[in-house]
């Protein structure tokens, strides 16, 4: 691709030459006919900006607070798993460039550098629940902000491009709910390509797990996913921390509904990135119909979530309209990923504060030329949906 990348479609194939193919692979693959991975994406296109005119759009404030953090946006880094394929640095450079552009990163518990190293959020609760207490204290005791957990993931979703690539896998951890540390085998060549350590467990477990049938991810999270995990877990959770929980993967508002039973500090509208159930819905096709259940439940458990519970979006994001369109429907912010990892895989950190920026700045050009001038002044009239141009055409 000829001179620098101008969106980040264009990163996504910077990183594509920039990556071996079987790690590409990883980062972009969805769950089986990956419907819902398209539709993550595509279903933005079916929403509708309303600008607004004549408003003195001369200074414009992106900036939100976020469980009490002021950030320059309302953009998060979604946790996701092992940068260190994607760069040498890993999760390292995708925490300065966040730095750099005053945003609140996610680490993955599945991160290939330490929750030492970085200070931001960190995700995931473990089968051995005196690991996940070990790994909840550390994250304390080095500043960390939250707990992210999540929910979606009582079974590995069957990811056919990684079946095809016949990974091999060595895990260093037994995992409840996160992503996976993978040695790559591509069989054609008779060759491993090994992913780096998952260093935060260095000395506490390390298990190996390869199968000759499917995908050896799916083989071992078979035996090691626990699908008992329920409701009721979260109450040992929030026993050991005195952080705040957030959990990621409602699709529902019956969920909605039971995580502000369970006192979460925050719901995070996900699908997985599509990675887990296939046609699943689209994550900005749900996100209205877990708000007004959170809205409702406020005066029913106001003690118990001390409070107005945001709710945070995951999945699909790709431009600044994308950004105001999730805002309009009312999520606090968006959590970003693979738009992340490849800006890591093209540049290093120098991407990912590059993607950043774009995102930023495209949403910047998106309020001013809607007429709103600060996050709060986006609301839902500022957006048409599809089931609402439906109904008219009625």
């Amino acid at each position: 691709m000829a001179g620098e990348p101008v969106n980040v479609n264009e990163f996504q194939e910077l990183a594509r030459q920039a990556l071996p193919k079987m790690y590409y692979d990883y980062y972009t693959g969805g769950a089986e006919d990956q419907h819902t991975l398209k539709e993550n994406v595509e279903a933005f296109s079916r929403i509708i900006i309303r600008p607004r005119i004549l408003v003195d759009v001369s200074k414009i404030d992106m900036s939100t607070t976020i469980l009490g953090h002021k950030t320059s946006a309302p953009i998060m880094i979604a946790p996701t798993a092992m940068h260190k394929l994607a760069h040498h640095e890993g999760e390292v450079a995708t925490a300065r460039g966040a730095a750099a552009c005053d945003i609140i990163m996610g680490l993955s518990y599945m991160s290939t550098c330490t929750v030492e190293e970085i200070a931001s959020s960190c995700n995931a609760v473990y089968k051995r629940r005196d690991i996940t207490a070990l790994m909840v204290h550390r994250a304390e005791k080095n500043g960390f902000g939250a707990i992210i957990l999540t929910a979606d993931t009582p079974r590995l979703g069957r990811r056919e491009a990684d079946i095809k690539n016949k990974l091999a896998i060595i895990l260093c951890a037994v995992v409840l709910q996160s992503y996976l540390v993978l040695i790559k085998k591509e069989k054609s060549h008779n060759c491993r390509m090994i992913a780096p350590q998952l260093k935060n467990f260095e000395g506490l477990i390390s298990t190996e797990y390869v199968s000759d049938k499917g995908s050896n991810i799916e083989a071992l999270a078979a035996v090691t996913f626990d699908a008992s995990l329920c409701w009721k877990d979260i109450e040992w959770l929030k026993s050991i921390t005195k952080l705040p929980i957030l959990i990621k993967g409602v699709l529902t508002s019956e969920d909605a509904i039971k995580a502000i039973e369970a006192g979460v500090a925050g719901i995070i509208v996900s699908n997985h990135g599509a990675r887990q159930l296939d046609y699943a819905p689209a994550t900005i096709s749900v996100l209205e119909e877990v708000i007004p259940y959170v809205a409702d439940m406020f005066n029913v458990v106001v003690h118990a979530v001390q409070g107005k519970v945001p709710v945070f979006f995951d999945g699909g994001v790709r431009r600044g309209t994308d950004i105001f369109k999730a805002l309009a429907l009312g999520a606090k912010a968006v959590l970003i990923g693979r738009a992340v990892i490849y800006g890591l895989a093209a540049k290093g950190e120098v991407g990912v504060k590059q993607v950043i920026q774009m995102l930023r700045d495209e949403l910047e050009l998106t309020m001013a030329l809607s007429g709103c001038c600060s996050v709060e002044d986006i609301t839902r009239n500022h957006v048409i949906t599809e089931k609402e141009r439906f109904i008219c055409r009625m």
